[in-house]
């Protein structure tokens, strides 16, 4: 990351990358043309690790965040944070127990730890689910950023509105120094004197939740739509994506055993009928097959009419839906099976023709538009794949905004 964002002979911004994960938060500054260089990231999950540290070359931080002291973070003296801490206090599905979840403790953490910090960081960048902006520890942080003369803006945004045919909304908070607040440490004046502040393009949109993309690219904010015209504005969005067969491993979808993809698990795995893998089976690694990747048919006959409730898209479809982390080892609810069979406009044809198959990790990862050069290690199995990949973000959101957040006004 040595060419990007900034004036000419500007050293990059030093970056602080907290829950690491695979990389995607990396992948994004990469792709956002953002002269950053990450002085060090942190994650407790070691298989995540693994990744990273085969993509990139550096393992990160491995210890629980909560240790940390204000002195470790001040070491470090980088100009950004970013974070995309655990979603499962705020999600759906969980228990919602939003900052009581012991899950939600390390962020509290950071947020603690930066009121301490002799060097604050002069941008944040925050990643959560939806339901994140109405939890207390939203409240907790905006409490915080406004006491330490932050400002903040916020969307949520998912990759429909890139052009990818993928719906994954998701909570983002972009967060500046205020330029007029005081400054209680001599670095951060001489920071500040170094680089002027990375006050926001559009400043209008300050201290807002917006769900449109538009301030990203220099237009006007259009979020003050009646629902009518939202439903149309959506409609016109999916229409424009690319279609999903731009994101699979090859170009025929039904005649999938003929593909050479070096991304192929060598790993036959199988799953009961209630659609979970069979735990003998998960972790075996015994032989290269694609049958893998095809829904079961005794799982089919299981569920019978009720695979209605279950996403099924087809080659040219302009939407999947959102694969969570156990994608593969469920089938309801953690993301879109996809048809190889009979065409759409078959209504005739039954499941079982359909040929339905669970997309791959490599496609997964297209669909979170992670570059062509990423690669898991040869140790890391499938189930661990999909639920690593389910717990990343999607780089063609994250990327614009923050290449977005890092250009001030005097670059443009």
């Amino acid at each position: 990351m040595e060419k990007g964002l900034g004036k000419q002979g500007e050293e990059p911004w030093q970056v602080l990358e907290f829950y690491s994960g695979i990389g995607g938060m990396r992948y994004s500054l990469e792709r956002g043309g953002v002269n950053a260089k990450i002085v060090e990231a942190f994650d407790i999950n070691n298989i995540a690790n693994d990744v990273y540290e085969h993509n990139f070359g550096h393992r990160p931080y491995q210890g629980n965040i909560q240790s940390l002291t204000a002195a470790d973070l001040d070491r470090y003296r980088a100009h950004a944070w970013l974070l995309s801490p655990p979603c499962q206090p705020y999600t759906r599905q969980g228990l919602q127990k939003h900052s009581g979840d012991a899950r939600a403790f390390s962020f509290l953490k950071i947020l603690e730890l930066m009121q301490h910090t002799l060097h604050p960081p002069l941008m944040l960048f925050v990643e959560n689910v939806v339901g994140f902006e109405s939890s207390d520890t939203h409240e907790q942080m905006i409490e915080i950023l406004s006491k330490t003369g932050f400002v903040t803006q916020e969307f949520i945004l998912s990759p429909v509105q890139f052009g990818v045919p993928y719906s994954r909304p998701r909570y983002f908070c972009l967060v500046v120094k205020d330029a007029g607040m005081s400054l209680n440490s001599g670095l951060m004046q001489g920071l500040f004197a170094k680089r002027k502040p990375a006050l926001f393009q559009k400043q209008h949109c300050n201290n807002q939740l917006l769900s449109t993309p538009s301030p990203l690219f220099g237009h006007e904010d259009d979020t003050l739509t009646d629902e009518h015209d939202q439903s149309e504005i959506w409609d016109k969005l999916l229409q424009s994506c690319e279609p999903v067969e731009r994101f699979l491993e090859f170009k025929n979808a039904i005649n999938a055993l003929e593909t050479n993809s070096s991304y192929l698990d060598t790993l036959t795995v199988t799953t009961d009928a209630s659609g979970e893998l069979d735990n003998h089976e998960r972790d075996r690694s015994d032989g290269n097959s694609w049958d893998q990747f095809s829904v079961p048919l005794s799982l089919i006959e299981r569920w019978g009419s009720a695979m209605d409730i279950i996403d099924i898209v087809y080659p040219d479809s302009k939407r999947c839906c959102c694969f969570t982390k156990s994608y593969y080892r469920y089938v309801k609810g953690t993301g879109s099976l996809l048809a190889t069979g009979q065409s759409r406009n078959d209504k005739a044809a039954s499941l079982e023709e359909q040929r339905l198959r669970y997309f791959t990790p490599r496609e997964v990862a297209n669909l979170h538009s992670f570059p062509k050069d990423f690669h898991f290690p040869q140790h890391i199995n499938l189930r661990q794949r999909y639920a690593l990949l389910g717990n990343s973000l999607s780089v063609a959101v994250v990327a614009p905004l923050l290449t977005y957040l890092f250009t001030r006004p005097s670059d443009l």
